[in-house]
């Protein structure tokens, strides 16, 4: 459902819920990065903006000392002569200053027209001049000015060794503010190129190549089997041309792996509907083979029971094909289960069998946490399995036996062992495998691999013990 749909349903206090989901969720990729260069860009221009003012109001002041050495050379020139009113004011405007003072050879000069104030609003010795101290100074300018002047110290010329000078703040202040708006604009002129160019180059080569896979990958959701969808790996050779390496892989291992499921669906739902046809035909040629072994043909006597027998393991693989063939075993319903009235029920499996296979169990008082119908045809399966072999392989006394008891930490173990000659190497690795762990000649191969999904649907485990002799098959479960 979208967002405008839930907003609808929600009532009126649904857009405050989603409003700022709505917006996160149009600010992609292309937005955030966006946002973060123009933060990064911000901040390096913040960097260098500061400082740069600050610059500008020592070198601003730099020049008012550089003119004042000026005049003092002019005064050093006319020692013999009084330096008169008019040539003192035009001095002191050129240097734009209130008084200059120069000291050397252990005497001061002082050019001033109005008296000399007794204190003054900042003192900037232009020897020593620290990045702090300039910041400083900027910032008490530009936001606490005075109408007291600010002291200026600086190296003198020849013959003097200290300038001095008393300059009012206001046309100070009045040029850091143009120089400062006219480095504004530049700045943020600079500032908007850089965060395109940057933005741009982005956008070519990490926005638009995510933004293709993203595509790629949602086109391939809708139709994971369309070879079409399949996205094609550019020429990179970075990490987004790694990961579209890896996405084409990973989409056509996919693509394969469904088709080949779809099919094997599609034949285990026509080899299912064939078992379960086949069956019913089998089941009634049983009947005709059970009258057919009351009639006195010594022929017939003789070919009967093969027949019957014949008969009976093509609907047990008729059977197993079917209960194979669920697309999911039901959820198993866990309750305390003993384990006796299953365990009597198991002998009665090899009544049918050609030679006479004992089935011995043994069950204390023992109970576990499981489906009593589940735990007794996963059972079931491996004592058929076990008197199967034993009867395909024609052993001596053979016997069966399924004892239970109790292990460590809350957990019950069974046993179920044969006295025949074992697994053969292939059985072993494909002993879970459907169609693939059959022992003998004829066998579906499906009887362990529905008795290992039984016991794992009910929270234990199906393994074989390695060892000499027959065949033992382990289940732990819960205890009940």
């Amino acid at each position: 459902m979208s967002v405008e749909s839930d907003a609808a349903v929600a009532g009126p206090s649904a857009p405050t819920r989603e409003g700022p989901e709505r917006r996160r969720t149009r600010l992609g990729l292309s937005g955030r990065l966006f946002l973060v260069t123009v933060a990064f860009v911000a901040v390096a221009e913040v960097l260098t903006y500061v400082p740069a003012v600050a610059n500008y109001r020592i070198e601003w002041m730099s020049d008012r000392l550089a003119a004042a050495q000026v005049a003092a050379l002019v005064l050093d020139g006319r020692t013999s002569e009084p330096v008169s009113e008019a040539l003192e004011s035009r001095l002191l405007a050129g240097v734009n200053a209130r008084a200059i003072a120069v000291r050397g050879g252990g005497t001061q000069r002082l050019l001033a027209i109005e008296p000399v104030p007794d204190s003054v609003a900042d003192t900037v010795d232009l020897r020593d001049v620290t990045a702090f101290s300039a910041i400083r100074g900027a910032w008490r300018t530009l936001v606490a000015p005075t109408q007291e002047p600010i002291r200026v110290l600086g190296e003198g010329g020849i013959g003097f060794d200290r300038v001095e000078i008393l300059l009012d703040e206001a046309p100070l202040r009045a040029a850091m503010v143009d120089y400062a708006l006219r480095l504004l604009v530049s700045s943020l002129i600079i500032a908007a190129s850089a965060a395109g160019l940057v933005f741009v180059v982005l956008q070519v080569l990490i926005v638009r190549p995510v933004r293709r896979l993203v595509t790629s990958i949602t086109a391939f959701a809708d139709d994971p089997e369309d070879a079409g969808r399949i996205i094609a790996p550019s020429r990179r050779s970075d990490e987004i041309g790694q990961a579209e390496l890896a996405l084409g892989r990973m989409q056509r291992s996919l693509a394969d792996q469904l088709r080949q499921k779809r099919r094997l669906a599609e034949l285990g739902l026509a080899v299912s509907k064939i078992s379960h046809e086949l069956r019913n035909l089998l089941t009634g040629a049983q009947l005709l083979g059970d009258r057919l072994e009351g009639t006195d043909d010594p022929t017939v006597q003789r070919v009967a029971p093969r027949l019957v027998g014949t008969l009976a393991r093509a609907i047990r693989f008729c059977e197993a094909t079917l209960a194979y063939g669920r697309v999911n075993e039901r959820a198993p319903r866990l309750a305390r289960t003993p384990l006796a009235p299953i365990f009597a029920e198991l002998p009665d499996l090899a009544a049918l069998s050609a030679h006479p296979v004992a089935v011995q169990v043994a069950a204390a008082d023992i109970a576990v946490q499981a489906d009593p119908e589940q735990l007794g045809r996963a059972l079931a399966n491996l004592v058929r399995n076990a008197v199967q072999a034993l009867e395909a392989a024609g052993v001596t006394n053979a016997a069966v036996q399924v004892a239970a008891t109790r292990a460590e930490s809350g957990r019950v173990t069974i046993l179920v062992d044969d006295n025949g000659p074992g697994l053969s190497a292939r059985a072993r690795e494909n002993l879970f495998a459907p169609f693939a762990g059959s022992m003998r000649s004829g066998g579906t191969g499906l009887g362990l691999p529905i008795a290992a999904e039984l016991i794992g649907i009910n929270g234990g485990t199906l393994t074989l013990d390695e060892g000499e002799g027959g065949a033992r098959f382990r289940i732990v479960l819960a205890e009940g």
